[in-house]
């Protein structure tokens, strides 16, 4: 179901690149739909479903269903009372919301009041979407993970429909997206209702901050909005930083990121939703031997994944992009310019993958203070390459929005390092005896990979001088043997489907 919603993402964009390309009015969508995306992770999909799940799947074991209908109805008023406030208060002053995060933006009087405008449009999304991120974490903990991992399907249908068929209906087109994005809001917090009603976990809103469990939430979610969302926060950094560089560099970073967070999205994603409540019950019965197992078995799935598909990205960023993108208003030189921020993205993504299925060991255990220092490190560390790569004393090694990139990547990876660091310190997490054969089994299928992208490209066109189709057609031939060498590579050196699941 992630994978589903990813690629019909994939399409949201190509239909993005046909109808906005990398215009003025692209940049302030594409800011106006971060800010309150940015938040959904931190509320919906990061710091609150970290916190809120441990103490749902305590509540679980230990209590009653009627303490646990108790506890969601607490949560839910006490978020959405919060989320309330929130949004209000950032549609009344959309104007210095849009300046603290694309500051840059002031120089242009229209692209300024443009930006403002959809962002108290969009804003109520993350009302919408965080009680949605509620629902899916009801869901998840009660393992029923379909419904949440479908719902994203919606947002680009919504999104789709805007772009193709709304935009018409209006003065300045892109309104039509930013309307669409509240209008996903709506649906997809209606389209779960119903599947809690059926575990009887609908909330009924009761804004009790004084609920023991909510308490435990507020404790444990107020440091992991910056531990679990750190990679979110940088990238929001580059977003900050490339409204200061010439127009195009925030679509370039963005569709370059939306493709490089494609594998993230499908897989690493998925893993960390799916062990986040194993984890926490693995913990709540002391089970130390088996919280490790699952925790080495999915570093050894992300690895699986991670490391062709970092190949892949860096070989074929241009050909992915013209592919995808490069059509309307989307121009030769914004693929190459997105190729470039693509590759440098590439660098981090099995870090940002690890992340994604570190954070969980530390969140299940409770433990909120280190993955919040560890991440303090990480957001400083990006904040001083951004400034070392994008504004250096001489101009030869300005790297403009291709720095911004490169400076998440090498913080994800220092970010990644540090979390595996303080799992092994604790004795948390220790190599098990699947390693061995497994690094020779990836590096088999990793050489054979890079031997058959190294020799397919040599053969292959100028993808800006043929047509889509043929673009299409070498794409798909070049992606479709390359998955095929891979798995072959792997069944040869000794990987069997067991090896695969974990119990």
């Amino acid at each position: 179901m992630t994978f589903l919603s990813r690629i019909l993402g994939l399409v949201r964009d190509m239909v993005f690149a046909r109808f906005i390309g990398a215009e003025a009015g692209a940049d302030a969508f594409f800011v106006a739909f971060k800010i309150p995306n940015f938040l959904r992770r931190l509320f919906a999909e990061g710091a609150f479903a970290q916190a809120f799940v441990p103490v749902l799947s305590e509540y679980r074991s230990q209590g009653s269903h009627a303490a646990v209908q108790a506890l969601v109805n607490a949560v839910a008023g006490c978020l959405g009372s919060a989320l309330v406030v929130i949004t209000l208060l950032a549609c009344l002053g959309a104007p210095w919301v849009a300046w603290l995060f694309a500051p840059g933006f002031s120089a242009d009087p229209a692209k300024f009041a443009l930006v403002s405008e959809m962002i108290r449009i969009t804003f109520p999304y993350l009302l919408l979407i965080s009680l949605t991120g509620l629902a899916g974490a009801i869901l998840n903990s009660y393992d029923r993970f379909a419904v949440p991992a479908v719902t994203p399907v919606l947002l680009n249908i919504s999104l789709i429909f805007a772009a193709v068929v709304a935009s018409g209906w209006f003065e300045v087109p892109v309104l039509a997206l930013a309307w669409g994005v509240f209008a996903a809001g709506c649906i997809q917090l209606l389209f779960q209702l119903p599947f809690l009603a059926r575990i009887h976990l609908l909330p009924v809103p009761s804004a009790d901050f004084a609920h023991p469990g909510v308490k435990r939430v507020m404790v444990l979610m107020v440091p992991a909005l910056f531990g679990v969302s750190v990679s979110q926060i940088n990238l929001l950094l580059d977003t900050v930083l490339a409204s200061f560089l010439p127009t195009g560099s925030v679509s370039w970073l963005y569709y370059s990121d939306r493709l490089a967070e494609l594998p993230l999205g499908v897989f690493g994603v998925a893993i960390a939703t799916v062990i986040l409540p194993s984890l926490s019950r693995q913990h709540a019965s002391a089970d130390a031997e088996t919280f490790n197992k699952t925790l080495n078995w999915s570093l050894r799935m992300v690895l699986l994944v991670a490391l062709p598909s970092t190949l892949a990205l860096l070989l074929l960023a241009v050909p992915i992009l013209s592919t995808l993108f490069l059509y309307g208003k989307t121009s030769v030189g914004d693929i190459a310019m997105s190729g470039l921020s693509l590759q440098a993205y590439a660098l981090g993504l099995t870090a940002f993958m690890l992340i994604k299925v570190l954070a969980p060991g530390f969140y299940a255990r409770q433990d909120m203070k280190t993955p919040v220092r560890i991440g303090v490190v990480a957001m400083v560390a990006n904040m001083v390459l951004n400034l070392a790569f994008v504004l250096p004393l001489h101009s030869y090694f300005q790297l403009g929005h291709v720095g911004l990139a490169l400076a998440t990547a090498v913080s994800s990876l220092l970010n990644a390092g540090l979390l595996y660091w303080g799992l092994a310190s604790r004795k948390v997490i220790w190599p098990d005896g699947g390693w061995r054969s497994f690094a020779v089994q990836a590096l088999v299928a990793n050489a054979a990979l890079l031997a058959w992208l190294l020799v397919i490209l040599q053969w292959a066109p100028q993808w800006a001088l043929v047509s889509w189709w043929q673009r299409a057609g070498w794409l798909a031939l070049i992606c479709g043997v390359g998955f095929g060498v891979y798995a072959l590579g792997l069944v040869l050196a000794g990987m069997r489907m067991r090896h695969l699941k974990t119990r």
